[in-house]
């Protein structure tokens, strides 16, 4: 119907009815924004509509970083720049603790694996398959498998989230989480504890505060396992 017969009431109606939706759409973004945390959608829309489909490369453990390298430079040297688009090693920060101090370390977040968005075609397998340290597609044999868009979504999430991380630093806006802390001490290992009045006794570790640096030990005291609280500085791995 031509807006310029409509009913003034109805015109009213329309723009009340459509108002709030748009004013709710711009609080999310503005959320987001502000919060730093991209959401799935957020990170399905970077990932959307880009060329070729993403494989996943078994990789020397250790070599992932030094496969990336490699292979950029091989896309260019071999002119497989419309068949080899991306090459990602999915890495994240964490903090360690070691000697009683929390560090700020970046690892690999899945060792032994490199994550490649390419258009498959003999060539470019066997650039890819030839390079130094690839050990071979994520796949049947020969037949290398494209992730599916979900598998997509969360083997990307850490590079999209370290890109949004990055641009947020530099725009002096919030970064999102805090990194975890990762605890030198694992459910089940077995430790000596350092401190009195138990040092030298053998322990098991039952549960882990990797946050606080403090963990959960059975002993055994008076012929009963018993749970004991300590700090990660009050005990050590047995060799």
């Amino acid at each position: 119907m031509p807006e310029d017969i409509l009913e003034p009431e109805a015109q009213e109606e329309t723009f009340e009815a459509t108002e709030p939706e748009a004013t709710e759409q711009g609080a999310s973004a503005a959320e987001t924004e502000q919060s730093g945390v991209l959401s799935e959608a957020d990170i399905r829309a970077k990932l959307k509509g880009l060329d070729g489909q993403w494989y996943v490369l078994h990789t020397y453990s250790g070599y992932e970083k030094r496969v990336k390298q490699d292979l950029e430079v091989r896309i260019h040297s071999m002119n497989m720049e419309d068949f080899i688009f991306q090459i990602e090693v999915p890495m994240e920060e964490v903090f360690e603790v070691r000697r009683g101090q929390r560090k700020l370390v970046s690892r690999v977040r899945m060792p032994g694996y490199v994550i490649i968005r390419m258009e498959m075609s003999d060539d470019a397998w066997r650039v890819v398959q030839s390079t130094n340290g690839v050990t071979g597609f994520v796949g049947n044999g020969r037949t290398p498998v494209a992730l599916k868009d979900d598998e997509v979504v969360t083997m990307l999430t850490p590079v999209v989230e370290a890109e949004a991380a990055a641009e947020a630093k530099a725009a002096g806006a919030p970064t999102g989480a805090e990194p975890a802390t990762i605890s030198p001490y694992e459910v089940g290992e077995s430790v000596t504890l350092t401190s009195e009045p138990w040092a030298g006794m053998p322990a098991t570790v039952s549960s882990v505060d990797a946050a606080n640096q403090r963990l959960t030990v059975l002993m055994t005291l008076v012929g009963q396992e018993t749970p004991v609280e300590l700090a990660f500085s009050q005990v050590r791995k047995e060799d």
